[in-house]
C-alpha cells in the first residue's frame, strides 16, 4: 500500500524504532572509534586498531538510513533489513544485515511460495528519516492472483520501479532495496563454481556481480577475506564508474583492475589492425613467446670462450660445452626465466672462485657482465619489444605454428627506447604472459569477478585465469554486446579456458530493469540480425518519452548532437554523447567551439554532466540522457557494428535522441525509424523476431499489463496533440485517429 494521511501514525511508531537502532549503530561506531584510536604501537595495539577500522567501515555512512525494510513472519516475528548488523547495548538485534542467511526471506518471498513471510515492508527513506512505506501483503496477493500485473507474477513491486526513477551520476550505486529474487538467488549462489551471468542492458548483472562479492565476504569469511578478491572491468572508465559499489556495502581494500592494465604494463593507445589484434589474442602466441625468451638464452655465435673480468685481466674462462651444459641445466630445473637467470649467477659465481688466480677478488660487476652476453636481463617491456621489433627473432620463435605472413603482420619497428613503444590492448596480454615467464605467477586470487567478459580474448582468459587460485568466478556479460576481434555466439569457449577444479554454469538475467520499454522497442529490432541466438529482454518501466529521431544534413551532425546534450544537461541530466570513431572529431569541435564542459571518456574521465563517450567504451555505462550519433556510422565499426549500436541505444535510462543523416536502424527489410511496442510472442515464435518476447503470464495479467502501457500511451499522445493544435480541433483529430487505426485494423 501507498502510505497516506492515515498512516502517519504507522510512520511514527516505524521513526522511533529507526532512531533507537541509529542510536545504537552511532554508540558502537563511537566506541570502536576509540579503540582504533588507541592502537599506538605493538603489533596486538595494532591488531586491534584495524579490526576496530574495519567494523567501522561495515557499519557504513553515519548518515545512511539503518535499514531498507522488513519482513514479518506468520509466527509474529519481525526483522528489520540493513547493510549492518545493529545490536542494542543488551545484545538484542536491531537489524540484520541483508547478507544474513536469516534475510533470505525478505529477498525471496512471493505470493506462490511465502517462505513463511505474511508481509514484506519496503522504506522510502531520506538519511535516516521514514518518508513512505510500501506494504506486500502476501496473502493479498495470493486471493487476487487473477488481477496481479505482469510485473506483479515476477515480484517487482512499487519499490522496485520508484527506486529505478532514481537519478544517475558518475558513478554506479548499490541495490540492496531492490534486489529482485532472480538476482539474489544468483548473488548468494556456491562460492566453488564458475558462474556465468548472461544478462542483457540494464538487466543488472554488474551489481550482481559486485553483491555478490559482498555476500561472499560475510558468508565466508573463514576462507575469504577482501585481499582474495579481484574485480576486473574492461577499461579504466569503467573501473572509475563502479569503485564505490563495494565501499558502500561496507567493503573496502578490494583490488579493482582493468584489462587495459592487467599485467606489468598498461595499453598506450597504440592502434592496429582487426587481422594482428585476432593473432596476438590467440593462444599460440604463449607458444611463440616461450620460444623467443628461450633462443635469449645462447653462448655467443662467435666467441670461442665466456671470459669474466676485462680483456686485459681476465679473471676465469669457460668454454663453449660447460657454459652450454650449465644453461641447460639452469633453464631445466627453474620455473621461471629469472630464477634459471639466478641459478646461472649462481654456477658462475661458484666455478670463477674455483679458477680465478689466487687472491684475486673478482668484482660482482664483471661476473654480471659476463652473466649478460650468455643471459640477458629482461624485462617485459624490453623483450616484446626486441621480438616484435626483428623478422629474424619472429622467425625463429614462431616456429611451425605462424605463416610468413603472420610473421610480417607481428613484426613492428622497435621505438629508440622502450619507454618511447606504444603498446596496444592486446600487447597488455603479451606483456602478462612475458612477466610470467619471467618470473613466474604472481599473487594468487580466490575469487574473481570478471565484468563485460563477452569481448575476452583466449589469451586475456588465460591472464584471468593464472590469477585464479581455485578456479571461483563471477563472470558477466552479454552475448548481444559481444564485438571485436573476438566476438562470440556462446560461452563454451570462455567456459573451456577458465575452468578448472569446480563446475560452470550459466544463468541468465531476463528483466531489463533500467533500460525504458520505448527505447529497447528500437533497438531490440537489431537483435534478430545482430544475436538471433539471444532472447530479447523483458523490459519492466516505461520511460519518460519516446526516443526522439533527429535527421539532419552530415555536416550538422556535430551542432545538432551538442545542442540535444546541452539540453539535457541544462535539465541537471547525467549525459552521455555516444558516437563512431570517424564522427568524434567533429562532435569535439563544436563542444570546444561554444566553450562546453565534458568529459572524455578514452582518458578514463567520467563526468556528472556531459560525457563523450565512444561505441565500445560506452559498454556497462548507463547514463540518465543518451545522443547517438549517426547510427549508421557505428553499425559500420566491424564486423559486429549492429552489435555496438544496440550497446549505443540502450544506454539511456531514460531519454534518447538519435541524430542522423542516414538510417537509424542500418538493418535490411525493415523500416529505419519504425518503434514497436512491446508485444508478447509465441512460445514457439521463429526468427527473425520483430520485437521483444514477454515473460509468459497469465492473461489476464496481460491484460492489466497492457492496460497500464496503453493509458501510459495515451497520457503521451494526448500531451503531444494538446502541445500541436488548439483545443477546438482535438475532437476532429482523434476521430482521424480512430479512422486510422481501424484502417491499419483491417489491412
Amino acid at each position: 500500500m501507498s502510505v497516506g494521511a492515515a498512516d502517519q501514525d504507522e510512520i511514527a511508531s516505524e521513526q522511533k524504532y529507526f532512531d533507537a537502532a541509529w542510536e545504537a549503530r552511532e554508540h558502537k561506531r563511537q566506541t570502536l572509534g576509540g579503540a582504533a584510536g588507541a592502537a599506538v604501537g605493538g603489533k596486538a595495539s595494532i591488531a586491534v586498531g584495524q579490526a576496530a577500522k574495519a567494523q567501522i567501515e561495515q557499519l557504513g555512512d553515519p548518515d545512511e538510513a539503518v535499514a531498507m525494510g522488513r519482513f514479518d513472519q506468520d509466527d509474529g516475528e519481525t526483522y528489520y533489513v540493513g547493510k549492518a548488523v545493529i545490536r542494542d547495548g543488551d545484545g538484542e538485534l536491531l537489524v540484520i544485515s541483508w547478507k544474513a542467511p536469516g534475510a533470505a526471506p525478505y529477498f525471496t518471498a512471493s505470493y506462490d511460495d511465502r517462505k513463511g513471510v505474511a508481509r514484506k515492508r519496503t522504506f522510502e527513506v531520506e538519511r535516516n528519516r521514514i518518508v513512505s512505506f510500501d506494504d506486500v501483503v502476501f496473502a493479498d496477493l495470493a486471493e487476487r492472483v487473477g488481477e496481479l500485473t505482469a510485473l506483479e507474477h515476477e515480484g517487482i513491486d512499487d519499490a522496485v520501479l520508484r527506486d529505478l526513477e532514481a537519478g544517475r551520476d558518475g558513478e554506479m550505486r548499490d541495490i540492496v532495496q531492490t534486489i529482485h529474487s532472480m538476482q539474489y538467488e544468483l548473488v548468494r549462489s556456491d562460492l566453488e563454481q564458475l558462474l556465468i551471468v548472461q544478462g542483457g542492458p540494464g538487466t543488472g548483472k554488474t551489481v550482481v556481480g559486485l553483491h555478490r562479492v559482498s555476500w561472499l565476504l560475510f558468508n565466508h569469511a573463514e576462507q575469504l577475506t577482501p585481499a582474495d578478491v579481484l574485480v576486473i572491468g574492461p577499461n579504466p572508465t569503467f573501473t572509475r564508474y563502479i569503485r564505490q559499489v563495494l565501499p558502500g556495502l561496507g567493503d573496502h581494500q578490494i583490488e579493482h583492475r582493468d584489462l587495459r592494465g592487467l599485467g606489468p604494463q598498461g595499453s598506450t593507445g597504440r592502434e592496429e589492425h582487426a587481422d594482428v589484434a585476432r593473432i596476438k589474442g590467440q593462444l599460440r602466441m604463449a607458444q611463440l613467446l616461450t620460444r623467443g625468451l628461450v633462443q635469449r638464452i645462447r653462448f655467443p655465435e662467435r666467441a670461442a670462450q665466456l671470459d669474466v673480468g676485462p680483456a686485459t685481466d681476465v679473471a676465469a674462462s669457460f668454454d663453449r660445452v660447460e657454459v652450454e651444459g650449465a644453461l641447460s641445466r639452469s633453464l631445466n630445473q627453474a620455473r621461471s626465466y629469472n630464477a634459471g637467470r639466478a641459478a646461472m649467477r649462481s654456477w658462475l659465481t661458484s666455478m670463477v672462485s674455483i679458477r680465478a688466480r689466487r687472491g684475486v677478488q673478482v668484482p660482482s660487476t664483471a661476473i654480471d657482465a659476463a652473466l649478460e652476453r650468455v643471459w640477458p636481463s629482461l624485462t617485459p617491456q624490453m623483450f616484446l619489444r626486441d621480438l616484435f621489433g626483428s623478422r629474424d627473432r619472429l622467425l625463429a620463435a614462431a616456429g611451425e605454428d605462424f605463416t610468413a605472413a603472420e610473421v610480417r603482420m607481428l613484426f613492428r619497428p622497435a621505438a629508440e627506447r622502450v619507454s618511447d613503444e606504444r603498446w596496444s590492448l592486446t600487447d597488455v596480454a603479451l606483456l602478462d604472459e612475458a612477466e610470467k615467464l619471467l618470473n613466474g605467477n604472481g599473487v594468487l586470487f580466490e575469487h574473481i569477478v570478471v565484468d563485460e567478459a563477452q569481448d575476452l580474448s583466449p589469451m586475456q582468459l588465460r591472464s584471468v585465469r593464472r590469477r585464479s587460485r581455485s578456479g571461483s568466478y563471477t563472470v558477466l556479460g552479454d552475448l548481444a554486446q559481444s564485438t571485436g576481434p573476438w566476438a562470440r555466439d556462446s560461452w563454451d569457449d570462455l567456459v573451456r579456458e577458465l575452468m578448472f577444479r569446480h563446475p560452470a554454469s550459466i544463468a541468465p538475467l531476463k528483466f531489463g530493469y533500467r533500460v525504458p520499454q520505448q527505447v529497447y522497442a528500437l533497438a531490440a529490432q537489431l537483435l534478430a540480425h545482430s544475436a538471433p541466438a539471444v532472447e530479447p529482454l523483458s523490459v519492466v518501466r516505461i520511460g519518460p518519452a519516446e526516443p526522439d529521431l533527429r535527421q539532419v544534413l552530415a555536416g550538422e551532425l556535430g551542432a545538432e548532437a551538442v545542442r540535444a546534450a546541452r539540453d539535457y544537461a541544462a535539465r541537471g541530466l547525467f549525459v552521455g554523447i555516444i558516437c563512431a570513431d570517424e564522427q568524434r572529431p567533429g562532435v569535439v569541435a563544436v563542444l570546444d567551439h561554444n566553450d562546453v564542459q565534458y568529459q572524455d571518456t578514452r582518458v578514463g574521465a567520467l563526468g556528472s554532466s556531459i560525457n563523450l563517450v565512444g561505441a565500445v567504451d560506452a559498454k556497462g555505462l548507463e547514463f540518465e540522457a543518451v545522443v547517438v550519433v549517426e547510427p549508421q556510422a557505428i553499425a559500420g565499426q566491424g564486423a559486429h557494428g549492429l552489435r555496438l549500436l544496440y550497446v549505443a541505444l540502450t544506454r539511456t535510462t531514460k531519454f534518447l535522441t538519435v541524430v542522423h543523416s542516414g538510417v537509424v536502424l542500418p538493418i535490411p527489410g525493415s523500416d529505419p525509424v519504425e518503434v514497436p511496442a512491446l508485444q508478447k510472442a509465441s512460445a514457439d515464435e521463429k526468427k527473425p523476431r520483430p520485437a521483444p518476447r514477454a515473460v509468459p503470464v497469465p492473461d489476464a495479467a496481460l491484460d492489466k499489463f497492457s492496460a497500464d502501457w496503453a493509458a501510459a500511451m495515451g497520457v503521451r499522445l494526448a500531451a503531444d496533440v494538446a502541445a500541436a493544435a488548439q483545443p477546438r480541433l482535438w475532437n476532429a483529430i482523434v476521430d482521424a485517429f480512430a479512422d486510422e487505426l481501424e484502417r491499419l485494423r483491417e489491412e
